[in-house]
């Protein structure tokens, strides 16, 4: 196995940091602090590097409030954008490829040409060569809280060996006092990597060939029912004593042809494929929003696309046409005028 160092140098360069802002800054220009290392780019970067050098970098506090995230309450940590999400894009900038390479093929979340969409696709190509499946749908309490930080260090020790990098990943893993802080731009890769072994033990120990893995959400599917109850139970054992995780109770084995599999916001039948209701729900009302102009700008734009995005993978024409309506065109082609951009909008739907 391949470990790798010299990477700190690297992380700390001007040339790296300067990169990490670019990227940090993305659909953010106009926070205030974004704003505020704008005026003086060089000297906040040269700051930065002397502190991450000289070891007197550590992360800051944190700003922590709840969001309704669908039909769930999450606590979401925030860190300041300057220096730590910097910071945390210097590092995946120059280790995030090592990590990625070593993951298995059916792991979608947060990885650069995967994603919900490429996972929707191989899972209707499955299901329309072999609609007599059956479906193992399991996800993991508490996942991101749940994390054991002397696991996720000795998982970062498998590939990296520059001290300065562990060093600073370890601060950054320490830096709550247990799990991993949803929110944290690092946090979803850790998430990553840390289910890494079990995604390798699916695959290579238990041979498993159609598995998704989004985050914590998984499916497995099978011809064979009795073959998926005794992997669920062999899997709550793995992560058991492996990972100190532990399975949440609404763990469902059912056939796909007469049930569908609810999953990445889609709900997958052997021949179509639905959109959730509650993302159907939330469009229809935002669709409404916009065409009585009470969102308005930029803000209609983007979140009428948004949803064009989600929608177009299903079959949802016609809840589209009916929903994006002359009103609502008219209202984000009167948006793309005052902001003096095409309307992309129209140019969507042609």
């Amino acid at each position: 196995m391949k470990r790798y160092g010299l990477l700190f140098d690297r992380i700390t360069s001007i040339d790296n940091l300067i990169l990490a802002h670019q990227n940090a800054k993305k659909g953010k220009e106009w926070y205030k602090e974004v704003r505020d290392v704008e005026k003086d780019v060089q000297s906040h970067i040269l700051h930065l590097q002397t502190q991450l050098r000289q070891r007197t970098y550590s992360t800051g506090k944190y700003d922590v409030f709840t969001r309704q995230c669908g039909n769930k309450l999450r606590e979401i940590y925030r860190l300041p954008y300057f220096p730590d999400r910097v910071v945390h894009h210097a590092i995946l900038q120059v280790i995030g490829d090592i990590w990625v390479r070593s993951l298995v093929a059916d792991t979608y979340a947060c990885i650069k040409g995967r994603g919900i969409h490429k996972a929707a696709k191989k899972l209707k190509s499955i299901l329309r060569q072999d609609p007599d499946l059956y479906c193992l749908k399991i996800d993991i309490r508490k996942f991101y809280p749940s994390v054991d930080h002397e696991i996720l260090k000795s998982i970062v020790r498998h590939k990296i060996k520059c001290n300065r990098t562990i060093e600073l990943l370890d601060g950054i893993i320490d830096s709550t006092d247990s799990g991993i802080p949803i929110g944290n731009y690092l946090s979803q890769h850790f998430a990553n990597i840390y289910m890494s072994r079990f995604d390798h033990w699916i695959k290579e120990t238990k041979r498993i060939k159609h598995y998704f893995r989004y985050s914590d959400d998984m499916i497995f599917l099978h011809k064979d029912k009795r073959r998926l109850h005794l992997l669920r139970s062999e899997i709550a054992e793995y992560l058991r004593d492996e990972l100190r995780l532990e399975l949440k109770s609404n763990w469902q084995v059912f056939p796909v042809k007469s049930r569908g599999i609810d999953f990445l916001g889609y709900r997958f039948f052997p021949g179509y494929t639905l959109v959730r209701k509650s993302i159907s729900a939330r469009f229809k009302k935002q669709a409404m929003l916009i065409r009585e102009r009470r969102i308005t700008g930029q803000k209609a734009i983007s979140s009428i696309m948004s949803y064009y995005g989600w929608l177009k993978p299903a079959n949802s024409l016609n809840l589209i046409k009916k929903h994006v309506d002359s009103g609502v065109k008219a209202a984000i082609s009167d948006a793309a005028a005052e902001l003096g951009v095409s309307n992309p909008l129209i140019k969507r739907l042609k």
